[in-house]
C-alpha cells in the first residue's frame, strides 16, 4: 500500500519529480500506457497514473513522455449531476469556455408511512425525473454541439443521477467519451464546475517511501 496518494497539477509535475530525485537519490522509470513508475536509489517509489490514457511511450523523452502528455490542453466536457442540481461545462485545458448551471427542487426523504409515504415517493420520483431531463437538456445544448472536438467527458456528483442523465439517447456520443472515476462534488454550482480541472487534469501519484532509519545509539 502506498504511504500517500497525491494529486499533482501538470504544471508542477516536473518540479515534483525533480524534488523526488533530490530527496531519494538517482531514479529510473518504467513507462506504460496507464502508469509511469519512478523508482529511486533508496527504495522510494512514485507510481504516476497517466491522465487521459493511454500514454504513447516515447523512450527518448523524460519519463517516457509523461510530462508532455499531462500538460496537453485537451478539450474536455464536464457533466455534474446531483438530485436537484446539475452543471455542464466545456473546458480548453483549465479554461472554462462554455457552461450552464441549473437546479430543480427534489424533496428529501420522509419518515411518513402508509399511503402518505407512497404518494411522497411518487412525487419525489417525478421531481427527480424532471431534474434529470433538465440536466440532459443542458448537456445536449452545451456539450453535444462540440462532440467532434471533445477529447473526453468527465462526470461527477451522484453516480446513479449521472447514469440516469447519460441514458438520454441524445447523449450517446458523450457516454462513449466518459473517462475516469466520477468526481465527488457538492451541489453543482458554477464555482464547483470551475474547480474541476484541478482534479481531472492532475496526475495522481501513489507514493511509497522507505521508513526512516533509527539513529545509532551512542
Amino acid at each position: 500500500m502506498p504511504d500517500r496518494v497525491l494529486d499533482i497539477p501538470p504544471e508542477r509535475l516536473p518540479g515534483w519529480l525533480a524534488g523526488f530525485a533530490h530527496r531519494h537519490g538517482p531514479t529510473h522509470h518504467e513507462a506504460g500506457p496507464d502508469a509511469v513508475v519512478v523508482r529511486a536509489a533508496d527504495g522510494a517509489v512514485a507510481s504516476c497514473a497517466v491522465p487521459f490514457p493511454p500514454l504513447t511511450v516515447d523512450d527518448g523523452a523524460p519519463y517516457g513522455g509523461l510530462l508532455v502528455h499531462a500538460a496537453l490542453d485537451r478539450r474536455v466536457g464536464v457533466l455534474l449531476v446531483r438530485r436537484g442540481g446539475y452543471a455542464a461545462g466545456l473546458f480548453e485545458g483549465p479554461r472554462l469556455i462554455a457552461s450552464k448551471v441549473g437546479s430543480r427542487h427534489v424533496q428529501g426523504r420522509t419518515a411518513a408511512g402508509g399511503q402518505s409515504q407512497q404518494r411522497f415517493a411518487r412525487r419525489r420520483e417525478k421531481q427527480a425525473r424532471e431534474a434529470f431531463e433538465a440536466a440532459a437538456d443542458v448537456a445536449a445544448r452545451v456539450l453535444v454541439p462540440h462532440l467532434g472536438e471533445l477529447d473526453a467527458i468527465v462526470t461527477g456528483g451522484d453516480r446513479a443521477a449521472v447514469e440516469a442523465v447519460l441514458a438520454d439517447r441524445r447523449l450517446a456520443g458523450l457516454r462513449e467519451l466518459a473517462v475516469g472515476a466520477s468526481l465527488a462534488v457538492p451541489d453543482p454550482k458554477l464555482a464547483v464546475l470551475k474547480d474541476t480541472p484541478a482534479r481531472f487534469r492532475a496526475v495522481r501519484i501513489a507514493l511509497s517511501e522507505p521508513a526512516p532509519q533509527a539513529a545509532p545509539r551512542p
